[in-house]
């Protein structure tokens, strides 16, 4: 037994050292995205039932460091500001399943033919997904909730993700609104090691954790006994991903430990995609706000594309080319590794320290933002991350008489400062991003 429990220790340490140096710079990436990436008069790329927009929506995604919970606010804005259906599918669908902070951990773990599989096949399936739904779900006109769909990238010094202030005169909340002056590092920064990391970090660790039980609990020749099945393989992989939650970073060693243990590459691939994509409340609240065919859309898109770039992995490219990678980075641990011990061992410290110190510095600052604001506190269930934050903020600043706002995931609270608005179109606005108004 405490062979096992060593053997765990050792094989999550590994993991945390192979991956720390990626997961900062892929952090540092996101969070030079975040305050340089151009966010004004996006929404005309994504208003139109074309190609186009969904081209562009696709590669918008792409880079884009949301999970599936994070993303859903922001597309449903999206959608409530003008962009078409099929643009926001493009945008749901795309945008999990990669991200420029994934990408760099998946080239340290899984070698560089994942790390430009993982983007094509977001692409493509983006596309396609937006494509689709041009074709097959019919546009009703939407209310429009909030003034820019990017608005949520904006850093304001009152909230962690820090919504970008209204826009629009006429609600009453412009001239209250402050900006966020610091350096553009800083906001970068506090972004990448505060907002994203917080994010991410609890899915990463459990995808740290789980990664490491199935390294220690299977035996090496576990899923040889699949080898061959085919397609058999990849709907067994694709079942078990589609309900559950994993961000897009997180499955990133569960894929490196199952392609060690006797995966296909395809099967793998097929986890990489469904895992971070596909959630079950994802599935209800698009369901809910887009429309049971646009949900029918999603799916399809994410499964069959799953099926269809899977089985094309499996066919096309060489499965020695990729195991190669994989064997070459974790091998048996007496290669050398991809970077200088002392990076490694200094780049675990920070990121771990990064998680542990974030997620403190966090909630003193969400409380101290609550003690100072006076204002009327909500309860409103759904919000998971500092994206929905960010949405619900944003989209509540619009309405006439709200002055600020301050959003809370971890105790499901919001809390509204302002007056003469109505609590009606409150409960409305929130219950249209996809949230529960508890009040």
């Amino acid at each position: 037994m405490m062979e096992y429990i060593a053997n765990y220790f050792t094989e999550l340490w590994f993991l945390v050292l192979e991956m720390a140096p990626w997961l900062l710079l892929g952090l540092i990436f996101a969070g030079l995205l975040k305050v340089y990436f151009p966010q004004k008069h996006i929404d005309k790329y994504l208003g139109k039932r074309n190609f186009k927009s969904a081209l562009n929506a696709s590669l918008l995604g792409i880079p884009m460091p949301l999970c599936s919970c994070g993303v859903i606010p922001t597309g449903i804005s999206f959608y409530k500001d003008g962009a078409s259906k099929g643009a926001t599918n493009s945008f749901l669908i795309s945008t999990p399943q990669t991200g420029v902070d994934s990408i760099f951990a998946t080239y340290s773990m899984l070698g560089w033919p994942f790390a430009i599989l993982r983007p094509l096949v977001a692409f493509v399936t983006g596309v396609v997904g937006g494509v689709l739904t041009n074709v097959f779900v019919k546009e009703k006109p939407k209310p429009q909730v909030a003034a820019s769909p990017f608005a949520s990238f904006k850093i304001d010094t009152k909230a962690v993700s820090g919504a970008e202030s209204c826009n629009d005169a006429s609600c009453g909340c412009h001239d209250e609104k402050e900006e966020d002056h610091r350096p553009s590092l800083v906001r970068a920064a506090d972004y990448a090691f505060v907002e994203l990391l917080q994010d991410i970090a609890k899915w990463l660790v459990i995808g740290f954790m789980l990664a490491a039980l199935i390294s220690v609990l299977l035996p090496d020749d576990f899923f040889t006994r699949f080898q061959g099945w085919g397609i058999v393989e990849i709907l067994v992989i694709l079942a078990a991903s589609v309900p559950i939650y994993i961000c897009a970073t997180g499955s990133i060693p569960v894929a490196a430990v199952l392609l060690m243990k006797g995966v296909s590459p395809g099967a793998a691939l097929v986890f990489l995609m469904a895992g971070p994509a596909t959630n079950v409340a994802t599935m209800t609240v698009l369901g809910k706000t887009m429309g049971k065919r646009s949900l029918a859309v999603y799916l399809g898109t994410i499964i069959g594309g799953a099926i269809v770039f899977g089985l094309l992995t499996n066919w096309l490219i060489p499965a020695d080319l990729i195991l190669s990678k994989v064997m070459h980075i974790h091998g048996d641990g007496s290669e050398h590794s991809m970077l200088p011990h002392w990076l490694e061992l200094a780049s675990a410290v920070l990121l771990t320290g990064s998680i542990i110190g974030g997620y403190f510095y966090q909630k003193f600052r969400k409380k101290q933002g609550m003690k100072a604001m006076e204002g009327v506190t909500i309860n409103v269930e759904g919000m998971t991350c500092s994206h929905c934050e960010a949405s619900v903020k944003r989209n509540l600043e619009s309405i006439r008489g709200i002055k600020s706002v301050m959003a809370d995931n971890s105790h499901n609270t919001v809390k509204i400062f302002g007056s003469g608005y109505k609590m009606d179109k409150v409960k409305e606005t929130i219950e249209q991003l996809g949230y529960r108004y508890i009040g």
